[in-house]
């Protein structure tokens, strides 16, 4: 008589689906690591009695090499930057969705060739279970790093030499193409613009939905002035713009920290706004609500752009791939514009 036929092992995602958890987090509880709360390491094992679940010991090999934690890398030179108000918001929503996977959230700033040296580090070692790049320009060697690394990299922002396989970004050139046709709807011809760093791929589509806005509505770009995105930067540039066109009537600042740098100018020149120069930021951050007067901007969904980052992120170490993320932005109109 023919025996019975052999019972089917259950699967660590079954376990998962048990416990009520991530396939990650039963597979750090599987293998003993660290950084899984009491609550879901007791639901896991009780799922594992439940199932009689028996773990591949290959795979096991496998999972011990996670570390519990994701990296936030961002290519700087300032190292203060993590605590510009859009890095803030983008930490918030990436540590968010990190926690519900029990993942911990570690910052790594590239802020010199020493600091790009440690992230390269860390791409080759497998010493996170994945990692999160910001704020790279044309030719930064981490986004080379970056594609041979032995680990899981999603980007936040695209790149501006590469396509990479997981991205998540937002509308640059929508919001500022809209941010420009607003100004031109208001009847401004002389619309100037203070763009982000060209050598980064947010300054470029930043810029090019500007132009792209007048050139449709049959008027002449102005040259651009660029900034860095910090208020000095736009402050600096606004200066060049008054002296080199008096005429101006408008201005676009690519953020709006550059745009409250422009705000500060145009009242040191006695230009009342926006009776005389309109003015529309990018961002729509807390400056833009307590600038004086509150600046008209497009919104983007920073917090957003942070926690749907870390879920990408999340959803490759669990051995998916998930297709690229571009968010919408819309504009926001207050008395600056």
């Amino acid at each position: 008589m023919a025996g019975e036929a052999p019972r089917r092992q259950p699967t660590l995602d079954e376990v998962a689906a048990r416990a009520g958890v991530s396939r990650s987090v039963a597979s750090r509880v599987l293998n003993k690591a660290p950084h899984v709360s009491p609550s879901k390491r007791q639901a896991v094992e009780r799922a594992v009695r439940q199932l009689g679940y028996v773990a591949n010991p290959f795979a096991r090999a496998l999972a011990t090499r996670q570390t519990g934690a994701a990296a936030l890398v961002v290519s700087g030179e300032d190292p203060s930057i993590f605590a510009d108000p859009f890095f803030a918001q983008v930490i918030v929503g990436a540590s968010q969705a990190l926690e519900e996977a029990d993942l911990h959230l570690m910052l790594c700033l590239a802020a010199s060739e020493r600091g790009r040296k440690r992230v390269e580090e860390l791409l080759r070692s497998r010493g996170a279970d994945g990692v999160m790049l910001m704020a790279l320009r044309e030719g930064d060697p981490l986004a080379a790093a970056a594609e041979e690394a032995e680990m899981p990299v999603v980007f936040g922002g695209r790149p501006v030499d590469s396509v990479p396989r997981w991205y998540v970004d937002v509308d640059n050139v929508g919001g500022a193409r809209a941010a420009t046709e607003y100004l031109v709807s208001l009847g401004r011809t002389r619309v100037a613009v203070i763009c982000g760093r060209l050598d980064t791929e947010t300054g470029r589509a930043r810029y090019r939905g500007y132009r792209d806005a007048l050139l449709s509505a049959g008027l002449d770009p102005l040259p651009p002035q660029e900034g860095d995105f910090t208020e000095p930067s736009g402050a600096a540039a606004m200066d060049v713009l008054l002296a080199n066109a008096p005429d101006l009537d408008a201005v676009f600042a690519a953020n709006d920290n550059m745009a409250a740098g422009a705000l500060r100018r145009l009242r040191a020149a006695g230009r009342a706004v926006p009776a005389d120069v309109a003015v529309v930021g990018f961002d729509d951050l807390t400056v833009a609500q307590v600038a004086d007067p509150p600046l008209t901007t497009v919104h983007q969904p920073v917090t957003a752009l942070g926690r749907e980052m870390a879920r990408m992120l999340v959803t490759v170490v669990n051995g998916h791939d998930p297709t690229p993320l571009i968010l919408p932005t819309r504009l926001v109109t207050r008395s600056s514009a």
